[in-house]
């Protein structure tokens, strides 16, 4: 049975302990923020995912997205659920005030999203997908099209997608073939074909706001050449309402592995009315804004997996009588013990409640640098809290993803033979979890723009940004009476990773196989040693207020267990991980082609 009851207690801990709500509400745009008013956003939060969306999760999976003569239908309950969400602002949690929006953090929005992700990740591809819409249009917008499209996207009455991928290339977006021709009044007619479009048709909102790379007729070639598009479903009418159909047609849905409840379309462009985003030739800088927008979001859905993952499996196995503990009968009363007293259902169970914990620390992390890179007093503050976005976007694009497939399938271990059945729904967990991993560049492709471009970038200016803090926290913490110990475990994988960075900086730039054959190792161990970083800091916290902790005791014992473990059973990969990328890429690239 899915179980999922939002972590609220962990969550204030990382917001108002670990980093700190003072950091956001220093900062003119949030001066009015405070505690109360996140509990109550958060709280309610939980109830919508809990309530709301955690009933539709299997069933949505089981009914899936149905496509007849070009409309879609999502699963019963889902239109439903989506106007109440809507209604009650969930939408516009971190949209710009200016337009309608609430303005809230997006410190905040990431906790919320996690709760959503959670507890429907179909449902939440809806909604998401519109954020990272608005984000590229308010960025790189004109006015007009500001004015006209992102009060409805924010309120949530219209919805957003990104138009990238085409049957003939993926990644490779320089070999794209779609095509824009500009018309006498400003607008262009766009052609096209576009693959795997999410939320790219669905009976949810009232028209979906396309944002479509295409070419212009004298574009250069290659990557170069790509320009950015708005294409609405319906053209609005002169009041803002939806108008007559645009030349925008769903030829089909993709039938999927997972995310069964989440349309993926195949999109057809005959003709339709178009509007240039940003500057002609320049759409990759648009994109961009949305797709990095989207990669931390993906990330997040795969701390949604493993929260939702963790806490079925925990259910499961206080349940589940199987065999007797090791260390002599626990439950005498009972027929045999249940699972949860066995030591290797134990290390499951640790591993993907360190990831769920390690994850959340880290994305509220980056969360928060988002927030200073928009609203920092300073053009400093924001430059160095931007170099950390850069930096660690794709960290939590791919960690969290790997670790949020690597939590469901332990989830499915821990169920056992119960596991792989469908009524148990844990298996639907691997299922949805599996894409994330993929869509939004694939987690290899995350690691090669890490040591391809966010380490050499500006000098190393965005490594010092994650370097710096470390480094000087575990210089000033490695005497420390009660977290001493792991601060110096935390030094050595913080060793390997420096370690690491000399090699593929040395040779990286000699050979750039030895980089790309080095960088998946690197991505891990550069997002492991912020996890340990992590929970080391976290359990300075708890030591300290354990002292006078009270009812929270239990909350804070359990923040000191996860870190040892973490650092007991987890972290030392950083030095495994290091002896593989110093092997160099002789081994890997030693076959022939065709010798596979």
């Amino acid at each position: 049975m899915q179980t999922y009851d939002a972590p609220l207690r962990d969550m204030r801990f990382n917001l108002y302990e670990l980093h700190g709500l003072d950091a956001l509400t220093a900062l003119p745009a949030f001066a009015d923020l405070n505690a109360e008013t996140v509990d109550s956003v958060l709280e309610e939060a939980a109830r919508i995912a809990t309530e709301l969306l955690l009933p539709l999760n299997a069933s949505g999976d089981s009914e899936g997205c149905v496509a007849e003569n070009g409309v879609v239908r999502t699963p019963k309950g889902f239109r439903e659920a989506y106007g109440v969400f809507r209604d009650g602002g969930w939408s516009s949690v971190a949209g710009d005030p200016d337009y309608g929006g609430q303005g809230l953090p997006e410190s905040v929005n990431t906790l919320v999203q996690e709760m959503i992700c959670a507890s429907n990740l179909s449902f939440s591809l809806y909604p998401g997908l519109t954020h990272g819409a608005v984000k590229a249009l308010a960025a790189h917008g004109s006015e007009a099209l500001k004015d006209l499209y992102l009060p409805k996207m924010i309120e949530g009455v219209w919805s957003g997608t990104m138009c990238l991928t085409e049957a003939h290339c993926g990644t490779d977006l320089g070999l794209l073939r779609t095509r824009a021709v500009p018309s006498e009044d400003g607008s262009y007619r766009l052609n096209g074909a576009k693959i795997f479009i999410s939320a790219g048709e669905h009976d949810l909102t009232e028209n979906i706001v396309h944002l479509v790379l295409a070419r212009l007729p004298d574009a250069p070639a290659g990557i170069k050449g790509i320009s950015l598009f708005l294409v609405p479903k319906f053209l609005p009418r002169e009041d803002g309402t939806p108008g007559e159909r645009n030349g925008v047609a769903c030829t089909g849905i993709e039938h999927k592995m997972g995310l069964k409840a989440s349309a993926t379309c195949q999109i057809a462009f005959d003709d339709a009315k178009a509007w240039l985003v940003g500057l002609p030739h320049k759409g990759m800088q648009g994109m961009f804004t949305m797709m990095n927008e989207e990669r931390l979001g993906v990330g997040i859905q795969g701390l949604g997996i493993a929260s939702a993952a963790y806490q079925s499996a925990v259910a499961y196995a206080r349940d589940r009588l199987q065999g007797r503990s090791l260390g002599g009968a626990k439950r005498p009363d009972l027929a045999a013990d249940p699972i949860i007293v066995h030591p290797d259902v134990r290390r499951m169970l640790m591993t993907m409640r360190t990831s769920a914990e390690g994850c959340r620390a880290v994305g509220l992390w980056v969360a928060q640098a988002v927030d200073l890179s928009r609203h920092a007093e300073t053009d400093a503050a924001r430059t160095a809290a931007a170099d950390f976005v850069a930096l660690m976007t794709p960290v939590v694009k791919a960690l969290f993803t790997d670790l949020g497939f690597e939590a469901a399938s332990l989830g499915v271990q821990v169920y056992g033979g119960h596991g792989y059945i469908r009524e148990h729904g844990v298996e639907q967990y691997v299922r949805d979890a599996r894409i994330a991993m993929l869509y939004e560049g694939t987690n290899g492709i995350q690691a090669l723009d890490l040591v391809g471009r966010k380490m050499p970038a500006h000098m190393g200016r965005s490594l010092r940004t994650f370097f710096h803090p470390v480094s000087e926290f575990i210089e000033a913490r490695r005497k420390d009476a009660a977290i001493g110990g792991l601060v110096e475990h935390l030094e050595r994988g913080f060793g390997a990773l420096q370690l690491a960075t000399g090699q593929i900086a040395q040779s990286g730039l000699k050979d750039p196989e030895e980089a790309g054959a080095a960088a998946t190792d690197y991505l891990r161990l550069l997002g492991l040693v912020a996890m340990g970083y992590m929970f080391v800091r976290s359990a300075e916290i708890a030591h300290a207020k354990l002292v006078d902790a009270g009812p929270d005791a239990g909350f804070y014992r359990g923040k000191l267990a996860s870190a040892q473990f973490f650092i007991d059973r987890i972290l030392p990969q950083a030095t495994a991980l290091f002896l593989a990328i110093k092997s160099g890429k002789q081994s890997m690239m030693a076959l022939a082609d065709n010798a596979f």
